[in-house]
């Protein structure tokens, strides 16, 4: 059964409550605080504090500050007004139904919370579309415009190409049929030539069958004639507008997420066997991503120097691997190695490229990590740095939003550090 909490300490204005409660050297980390309009619980094992409020507060607004020892409670009243005592008595069932009622209210803000970020982003995602539908409606009409110029453009030189074409043609023509009218006058005056020759006399029939042959023969080479010549032999040179079927491209790092992987991929393969340390480990003990795994196993029992060396034993084996870096960071903020747990998140950070959708959570894990180890060795300029490139990456982290607002708060001088 847990130990009730006496000695708190409380303190009030017309508009505000100033509650400070001793944490009896309990870690900052195993306390755990709920806070509703009526009703406070802090639970650090073995030890309870519950308070229930005089009057109701606005716990949206109301601040808590852990440190030394100690958690402050800064409560802003809902009505301006003294109260006479900080917590009323109530009887078990009172109490009870109070516990309730703090819980379901804080399940549905958090419930409308959610509602709104989900609507948040559903809204993107629309907007999104919109913009990609837009940029692929100027892009077909651009590539219309393109073939319609392109189809003027080969029209006319068809045109060009068919008026070349008709003038030597037309000059053929009137050439033949300048020839047939000559022709024809030859004809005419040859046969009045043989009318006149029927009227001689039979002295002249030789001549007259020899005049005939000819005529026989100059007949046959003008039918020759009025035959049209072939035509020339050509070539019509035709270009055809290539078809472009263009996809749309929902993604548009496409690019970035092969080389990602292509990175990822050489990192696997590049394992160097031939160090010394490996010669008495087993084949799975060689794998950098079994060495990974264990690590993580280490420090999740908080076994941080031993996670330390398998992540150690990991780089060298592979040193292309980020996430190595990564962890290895995380167990140098535990052991308060901060400048290792810089270098390191600053490793796997130069890893991390190029920034894919793939690798974006362990960008903003590594620009977390070595802001906190900034803030820790008070550099705030360089930890909020970080912070906010963290929230360039998840730009709906409420834990981070807030860390980034207590790191601006103790920057101007309004909020001690924590």
């Amino acid at each position: 059964m847990p130990l009730q909490v006496s000695d708190y300490r409380w303190q009030q204005t017309r508009t505000a409550v100033f509650l400070s409660l001793p944490l009896r050297g309990v870690c900052v980390r195993d306390a755990d605080v709920f806070c509703a309009e009526n009703y406070l619980k802090v639970n650090f094992s073995p030890f309870l504090f519950e308070v229930f409020f005089y009057a109701p507060i606005d716990d949206a607004s109301s601040k808590a500050k852990i440190g030394n020892d100690n958690i402050v409670f800064t409560l802003y009243k809902k009505e301006a007004a003294m109260w006479e005592t900080l917590s009323v008595s109530v009887d078990k069932e009172m109490m009870q139904a109070i516990r309730e009622k703090s819980i379901l209210q804080a399940q549905e803000r958090a419930q409308q919370a959610m509602e709104a970020k989900a609507a948040a982003k559903r809204e993107d995602q629309k907007y999104a579309l919109t913009v990609m539908m837009k940029i692929e409606e100027e892009e077909r009409k651009k590539i219309e415009n393109i073939k319609e110029e392109e189809r003027i453009k080969a029209t006319k030189e068809l045109e060009i190409w068919k008026k070349h074409q008709r003038k030597p043609e037309e000059q053929k023509i009137i050439q033949r049929e300048e020839k047939l009218s000559h022709q024809e006058k030859q004809t005419e005056e040859r046969k009045k030539l043989k009318h006149k020759s029927l009227t001689r006399n039979s002295a002249s029939r030789t001549l007259a069958m020899k005049v005939r042959n000819s005529e026989n023969m100059f007949f046959e080479k003008l039918k020759e004639d009025s035959i049209p010549a072939p035509r020339s032999v050509g070539n019509i040179k035709i270009n055809f507008t290539p078809r472009v079927f263009p996809t749309a491209l929902r993604e548009s790092q496409v690019a970035e997420e092969e080389e990602w992987l292509h990175k990822q991929a050489e990192a696997l393969r590049a394992v160097n066997t031939d160090i010394p340390e490996l010669c008495d480990l087993k084949e799975e003990e060689k794998n950098p991503e079994w060495l990974k795994d264990k690590g993580n196993k280490l420090f999740a029992t908080e076994n941080y120097l031993a996670a330390i060396n398998a992540y150690n034993l990991a780089i060298k084996l592979n040193n292309k691997i980020p996430l190595l870096y990564l962890n290895r960071a995380a167990c140098h903020l535990k052991l308060k190695n901060l400048h290792k747990a810089i270098e390191d998140s600053s490793k796997a950070l130069e890893l991390l490229t190029p920034p894919v959708a793939d690798n974006a959570n362990a960008r903003m894990k590594a620009h977390v990590r070595r802001g906190t180890a900034f803030c820790q060795l008070e550099l705030y300029v360089e930890g909020l740095q970080d912070y906010e490139a963290a929230l360039k990456i998840d730009p709906a982290n409420k834990i981070i939003q807030n860390d980034a607002e207590k790191i601006r708060n103790v920057i101007q001088g309004t909020e001690l550090d924590s």
